[in-house]
């Protein structure tokens, strides 16, 4: 299985479906577990940190026209140019990342997503990570392309949702005392079920839990 596949993917999987929107995995056997989303606010859909996939543009179609595409992370850049380009419209990056992105529109934005009511969340800002997440009070949905995951990678052997190991040891405050119904991350399927309580679970027991984390990751480096 390989960490991140360089090939062009031959189709998708669907991971998360609810009301206002979906999620896919273009590499369901990759180890990072890129995962991308497209959230529908009345009938416009957001492109959330997208790896491209064939038929992907028939299931943003299920939910209305593409508006734009967003990039969360400076990492995640993927291949948010391509499908602007293909659907006409700009890429929307946070003020505070640093990367841009080249051949389309660029628009930023630092507390809300356009007109679309998404409150916005700095998590991280620093020369190496810049990330952005994105909170819907009305609807309880919470997008997190890195600081929290649900990769193996990311969790101990007793958590759902695990705080990325780079920054476990400070995990993001601004993540603290949100009440979401669902968690939407960048690496791995989405939580749906006790969303509030695994998220408070994984920030609260970020610390405690890292050495666990640390010797699962070593185990796994030594067995490959």
């Amino acid at each position: 299985m390989p960490l991140k596949e360089a090939e062009s993917p031959t189709e998708y999987r669907e991971i998360d479906r609810w009301d206002g929107g979906v999620g896919w995995l273009a590499h369901p056997e990759e180890t990072m577990e890129r995962a991308s989303h497209a959230l529908a606010i009345d009938d416009d859909v957001w492109v959330i940190d997208p790896v491209d996939a064939p038929g992907i543009d028939d299931l943003f179609a299920e939910f209305g026209t593409v508006a734009g595409v967003v990039v969360l992370l400076d990492r995640h850049t993927r291949d948010a140019k391509e499908i602007a380009q293909r659907h006409d419209v700009p890429v929307y990056l946070p003020t505070w990342v640093r990367r841009s992105v080249s051949g389309v529109p660029v628009r930023r934005f630092e507390t809300t997503l356009a007109d679309t009511g998404l409150r916005v969340l700095r998590l991280v800002d620093n020369p190496a990570w810049q990330e952005a997440a994105l909170y819907d009070e009305t609807n309880g949905t919470l997008v997190v392309p890195e600081s929290v995951g649900t990769a193996d990678y990311f969790r101990t052997g007793r958590e759902r949702l695990g705080v990325h190991p780079m920054v476990r040891l400070l995990p993001p405050n601004e993540l603290r005392g949100l009440t979401p119904e669902r968690v939407l991350v960048g690496h791995g399927p989405g939580i749906f079920d006790d969303a509030t309580v695994v998220l408070a679970d994984a920030l609260d027991g970020s610390r405690r839990r890292f050495p666990s984390l640390l010797a699962k990751t070593v185990r796994g480096f030594v067995s490959s």
